[in-house]
C-alpha cells in the first residue's frame, strides 16, 4: 500500500469525538482486505484442539481470553500489570479474563514471593503443551506474511496491527460504555 503523505498532518482523534472521514483510495485498498481475514478468525475454535475447545465452550471464553495465552507463551510468569500493558487493557478487564481463564484451568495465579502485592499468572505445564500447539498452528499464516517482509516494512506492519487494535478495543470500549 503506498504511503499517504497527508496522514502525517491528519490530527489524531478518538472514536467518540471524530467525525468520521472518507477514506482515501490507498486506504480503501487496505479497508478491502479485511474481510478476507475473516475465515481465518471464524476457524479460530474449529482449529483448537478438544481439550482446549472444551475449556473454552464450558467456559465460555471469548477470543478477547484467548489473547492471553500467547503473551503467556512468550514469557511467563507474568504479573497482571504486565499483562495489562502488552494487551493495552485496564488493569480490572486483564484481572477478569485472567480469572475466568483460571476458572477454566488455563492459567494458574500464584502470589508474587517478591511483592505480595502482585498476581503471577502462568499457563499450567499440564495444558502448555495444548495451548502451545494451537498457537503455533494458528500463528503460521502471519509468521509466513512476517517472513515475507524487509525488516522495515515488517515494523511498519506490526506498527499498523497495533494501532488498530488499539482502535477497535477503543470503539469496542466505547459502545460497551453506551449500552
Amino acid at each position: 500500500m503506498p504511503h499517504d503523505p497527508a496522514a502525517a498532518e491528519r490530527p489524531p482523534s478518538s472514536p467518540e469525538t471524530a467525525a468520521p472521514r472518507v477514506p482515501t483510495p490507498q486506504e480503501i485498498e487496505a479497508i478491502g482486505l479485511v474481510p478476507l481475514l475473516a475465515p481465518y478468525l471464524r476457524q479460530a475454535r474449529g482449529q483448537m484442539p478438544d481439550e482446549l475447545r472444551t475449556a473454552f465452550e464450558a467456559h465460555s471464553l471469548t477470543p478477547r481470553h484467548g489473547a492471553v495465552l500467547p503473551q503467556l507463551l512468550a514469557e511467563q510468569p507474568l504479573a497482571v500489570g504486565e499483562l495489562a500493558q502488552r494487551l493495552r487493557l485496564s488493569l480490572s478487564t486483564t484481572s477478569e479474563l485472567v480469572g475466568a481463564l483460571s476458572r477454566a484451568g488455563l492459567v494458574e495465579r500464584r502470589e508474587d514471593p517478591a511483592n505480595r502485592r502482585r498476581t503471577l499468572v502462568a499457563i499450567p505445564a499440564d495444558r502448555l503443551p495444548v495451548v502451545q500447539e494451537f498457537i503455533t498452528a494458528r500463528s503460521q499464516p502471519m509468521l509466513r506474511a512476517l517472513d515475507s517482509l524487509s525488516p522495515r516494512d515488517r515494523a511498519g506492519f506490526i506498527a499498523g496491527l497495533t494501532a488498530w487494535a488499539r482502535e477497535v478495543q477503543a470503539q469496542d470500549g466505547a459502545t460497551a460504555a453506551r449500552r
